[in-house]
């Protein structure tokens, strides 16, 4: 027997695409918000020489400037309005959700609906705001540093050195805030998650000069083996993220039966995805790793280059400090986001107010337990699968020098925002089909 669902997806037609007027006024609102980022990802900040950074992130592309560069949309190497990216709003988010663990105030605040949901987005928006002029001011002063200022040579007066980190301090966080918000936007007019779609956007804009970048180098260098490598990686990398991305736990759910036609329907399942926290673990990770180099290492650099040198080493991809963080980090926060996002106690507590239960498993505390135990355990398979996506190639782009573009975690999130994007596409078809059966039979 089908399911409903495959019944719907055997009947898709362009018709049924034509009639989703409500999928296509969100399509079309999330392209006009993307090609609104990408404008805003060639405005530069007042004062600034670009050329001079763009080499100096250019000659570090393997490090985390580069990872950071590939996150913004090539906004940082252009050094423009938006060259944070989303790295303040992330760290924020981090950040705001540690302490509603730890403080109960906050975590009350999280059970309070949609009043708390709002309280908690507020204050993640002003420690965006805090995090977002910290790391602006830091950028000034690595741009100071590169001699990135346009104009401003060694008799420069100290007021004018002051006017211009304040300038960049404050278009870095504007720029922040507005792509902050248009995230948001995204996330509620939209289709998907505002903050992975912008990511994901950057990601994919930068694809045409990563594969310009390798093609070069393999010509230049005399290494024509990086082509094949790329495309070989690429497709493992590739197929091994939709395999586990697919991949589900089903966990029998059996509901009281009322006749004998509905205890020969097919039995219902409660399915846990393999990787259950998604693709924010490795955008977290990379977040907390780019505070650093755009926090201390900038404003050490006012005493001394060295530091900054000190800094872009510890953090290049392939070395030991920045493997055994990145692992760590991916981890603790696999464990940490499925917490969030699917809590056991909720779902027994659901379970048992429809009258549902598992198979062998009192309802109440007993499947509480049992979900906890079964959630444990896929969450270890998949932290174990982001730490490899995110590590292992990372080790093959430090001995091989390649972009930042074909690491895993810029292939995950492009996958996995992929799926996610065609399953809301799928959802609000299934929904629109539904709406026109209801009225076939009203009629």
């Amino acid at each position: 027997m089908t399911s409903m669902i495959e019944q719907f997806a055997s009947s898709l037609s362009f018709e049924s695409v034509r009639g989703a007027k409500d999928l296509h006024k969100r399509i079309i609102f999330t392209l006009l918000m993307l090609v609104v980022y990408r404008l805003g990802t060639y405005i530069p900040i007042p004062g600034v020489n670009p050329e001079v950074l763009s080499e100096f992130i250019r000659a570090n592309s393997a490090g985390i400037l580069g990872v950071f560069d590939m996150f913004s949309g090539g906004a940082l190497s252009r050094m423009t309005i938006l060259a944070l990216g989303l790295s303040p709003y992330i760290s924020s988010s981090i950040i705001i959700q540690l302490v509603s663990k730890l403080i109960p105030k906050f975590e009350y605040l999280t059970k309070e609906g949609e009043q708390g949901r709002r309280k908690m987005n507020t204050y993640t928006r002003y420690l965006t705001v805090a995090l977002a002029a910290v790391q602006g001011f830091g950028v000034s002063i690595l741009i100071e540093q590169m001699g990135g200022m346009v104009g401003l040579g060694s008799e420069t007066i100290l007021i004018n050195i002051w006017l211009f980190r304040l300038v960049t301090m404050l278009s870095i966080m504007g720029g922040t805030l507005f792509l902050m918000w248009l995230g948001e936007q995204i996330t509620s007019r939209g289709l998907g998650n505002g903050i992975s779609t912008l990511i994901y956007a950057g990601i994919v804009a930068n694809l045409p000069s990563s594969l310009i970048s390798a093609f070069t180098m393999g010509r230049e260098e005399g290494v024509y083996y990086i082509v094949p490598l790329l495309l070989v990686m690429s497709s493992i990398i590739f197929a091994y993220v939709v395999f586990v991305e697919k991949a589900q736990r089903r966990i029998p759910i059996q509901y009281p039966r009322r006749n004998a036609q509905e205890a020969m329907s097919m039995p219902n399942y409660l399915p846990l995805k393999v990787n259950i926290s998604g693709v924010m673990p490795p955008i977290f990770a990379q977040a907390l790793l780019s505070i650093p180099i755009l926090t201390i290492g900038s404003i050490a650099a006012v005493a001394s280059n060295d530091y900054v040198n000190m800094f872009l080493n510890l953090l290049k991809p392939g070395g030991w400090f920045y493997m055994t963080a990145q692992l760590a980090l991916v981890v603790f926060f696999s464990f940490f986001y499925t917490s969030i996002m699917f809590n056991t106690k909720e779902t027994a507590d659901n379970l048992k107010k429809g009258q549902a239960y598992i198979p062998g498993i009192r309802p109440g505390e007993q499947t509480q337990n049992y979900l906890s135990y079964v959630v444990n355990r896929i969450t270890v398979v998949g932290a174990i699968y982001l730490a490899s996506i995110c590590v292992i190639p990372s080790i093959v782009q430090a001995h091989v020098s390649l972009n930042s573009f074909f690491g895993g975690t810029s292939i995950l999130i492009v996958v996995s925002v992929t799926i996610e994007t065609i399953s809301q596409i799928q959802t609000h078809l299934f929904a629109n089909q539904y709406k026109g059966l209801l009225n076939r039979k009203k009629k």
